[in-house]
């Protein structure tokens, strides 16, 4: 036992000294990314908390106040078109039990006149824009801003679609294909592997293990974002349908296991973006920016704008 010992603690020393100096200098054994894009300011569905969401309204409202980056969902009407919305299902957003998936794009509900912002409890946006958007649209009329498109369900010809839509507007560099399924973002990387892509769930949890095992350093990742909540949101601004995410001492224990700054200044010094959601209050983008953020997601890109005016050092 005592001969493993003087064998396996050497061992043991070096390989975490090793791992300690890669994670702070990863250039070593990796390349740096080199993005098309670099964003700082995100805007949630649009900005969900200014106009309605997910809307060109919304969108157009998020660039005139100089936001970097669009974030949005997508999903496939009956007819075959591709379609702006955060849910398949319209009762929240319309009012109506109906899917996306079985109306042609004619057949589309407004949105209600009046919408809880999700990740702002008790607060609500109005717009003059009820339509649901076309994903073409919005590449039409943004042909150079960064938009990150989350595909919720594994729809074959959903994905050819947003990869064909992404290649006709030459837009392979600037958007981004996000899912938290790791068998969706499988299928996206095959439709359309020269897209960047964030990590899926899956593959946000393998990251942890790396990191806490010392062996992130070591690995090398395909994945161009991270993006994941603050936890400091939650039970505060935004209040998760599941009764677990509503126990303080949970929140507070997976805020510790993944709120780590030495593990997003890695990913930031590989050229791998962080971005924190949803930031809706100056204190919590403040917050995200001190846990090593690189960029932060909110539904108020007005905020966001004012914030960076306050804090110029963080442009």
């Amino acid at each position: 036992m005592i001969s493993f010992l003087y064998f396996f603690l050497p061992v043991l020393g070096g390989y975490t000294l090793t791992s300690v100096y890669l994670l702070k200098n990863p250039q070593i054994l990796h390349r740096k990314k080199r993005p098309a894009f670099y964003c700082k300011k995100i805007s949630h569905r649009g900005g969900s908390g200014e106009r309605i969401e997910s809307t060109m309204e919304a969108f157009t409202h998020a660039a005139e106040q100089g936001t970097e980056m669009l974030e949005m969902d997508c999903h496939l009407t009956h007819d075959g078109y591709v379609v702006v919305s955060h849910d398949e299902n319209l009762l929240r957003q319309t009012g109506h039990d109906v899917t996306i998936s079985s109306l042609n794009l004619q057949d589309l509900p407004l949105y209600k006149e009046r919408l809880e912002v999700t990740f702002y409890e008790g607060r609500y946006s109005t717009g003059k824009d009820r339509k649901f958007a076309l994903l073409e649209d919005v590449f039409k009329k943004f042909p150079e801003m960064p938009i990150s498109v989350e595909i919720k369900e594994n729809n074959h010809q959903l994905i050819k679609k947003v990869s064909d839509l992404v290649k006709r507007y030459n837009r392979e560099g600037i958007t981004v294909w996000a899912s938290t399924d790791s068998t969706i973002m499988k299928e996206c990387w095959k439709m359309n592997g020269s897209m960047p892509y964030s990590f899926s769930m899956s593959r946000g949890l393998l990251l942890l293990l790396l990191f806490y095992t010392g062996l992130l350093p070591f690995v090398p990742i395909g994945e161009s974002l991270l993006q994941f909540y603050l936890m400091r949101i939650f039970n505060r601004t935004f209040i998760p349908d599941q009764a677990l995410l509503r126990n303080k001492l949970v929140v507070s224990l997976i805020e510790k296991i993944t709120m780590r700054k030495s593990l997003f200044r890695h990913l930031a010094a590989r050229g791998i973006q962080v971005h924190l959601f949803v930031c809706n209050t100056e204190e919590d983008i403040e917050a995200a920016f001190e846990v090593g953020a690189t960029g932060v997601m909110s539904d108020y890109p007005t905020l966001l704008s004012s914030y960076f005016c306050k804090n110029r050092s963080q442009d």
